[in-house]
């Protein structure tokens, strides 16, 4: 006989499952893993021989589809036409226009110039998501129309594949915001949800609220043994951070 309470021979002693990342998550990282030293090899040959546009958009295209999980086919169109001028890549995901590629040549540094392209492409077609790229350095936008044509735009992520400063998993998960899987999961939305609330138009209402300054108020009374009115704090930070 068992004590009471033991479990008998019979009955089968429950097993912990291991809790990993889902399986789309591991097979996308693997898919990335795999593919980025020979993307990395290409980008180098590339940036040698000064290759031209043309060259550089076929390994984008490659990144696209090998690396970043695209369909070439169903979800990738090339020379997309937005109101008579031409996106690189139209990407649509579900039958939707999700963003816009646009790629410039592998030695060409990126700039506002080759931005308010895409941007422009991004407002005339309603769509918030743009990429900017010469196939070394990817740069993820995020664009919302504010008033007639101007656009509020929003660097997202970026980051340059031959980087030697960055960690091969750092990397990876910084391709997987930018994967097929990091727009149909939310990836892209929380990557623009964490940027936003830490940018200073979101922390400057939260740090002039009422409930911050009364823990300064609190704070300096700690430190200081001095009582400072709450308007006098607050005139203090608009000088310190600017107070529009």
């Amino acid at each position: 006989m068992t004590e009471e309470g033991d479990p008998s021979p019979e009955t089968p002693v429950p097993v912990a499952k291991s809790v990993g990342p889902p399986k789309w998550e591991s097979t996308t990282r693997d898919q990335i893993s795999a593919g980025l030293r020979r993307v990395v090899k290409a980008i180098t040959a590339l940036e040698t021989r000064d290759a031209v546009e043309a060259d550089t958009r076929l390994l984008v295209t490659d990144v696209l589809c090998d690396l970043l999980g695209f369909d070439k086919y169903e979800e990738l169109t090339a020379e997309y036409s937005v109101k008579g001028e031409f996106a690189d890549f139209g990407i649509r995901i579900d039958k939707q226009m999700t963003a816009f590629v646009e790629i410039k040549r592998v030695t060409q540094k990126l700039n506002a110039t080759h931005l308010r392209q895409v941007e422009n492409y991004c407002l005339k077609h309603g769509v918030s998501w743009a990429v900017l790229t010469n196939a070394r350095h990817w740069q993820l936008y995020n664009i919302q129309s504010s008033s007639g044509e101007k656009a509020e735009t929003n660097l997202v992520l970026e980051v340059d594949l031959l980087s030697e400063a960055i960690k091969p998993k750092d990397m990876i998960d910084t391709l997987l915001i930018f994967s097929r899987v990091g727009f149909t999961k939310g990836l892209v939305d929380e990557a623009w949800r964490q940027r936003f609330v830490s940018s200073p138009k979101a922390l400057k209402p939260v740090v002039f609220s009422r409930p911050v300054i009364e823990e300064i108020r609190k704070e300096l009374w700690r430190q200081q043994r001095v009582k400072v009115d709450a308007e006098i704090i607050r005139n203090s930070l608009g000088m310190m951070i600017g107070d529009e």
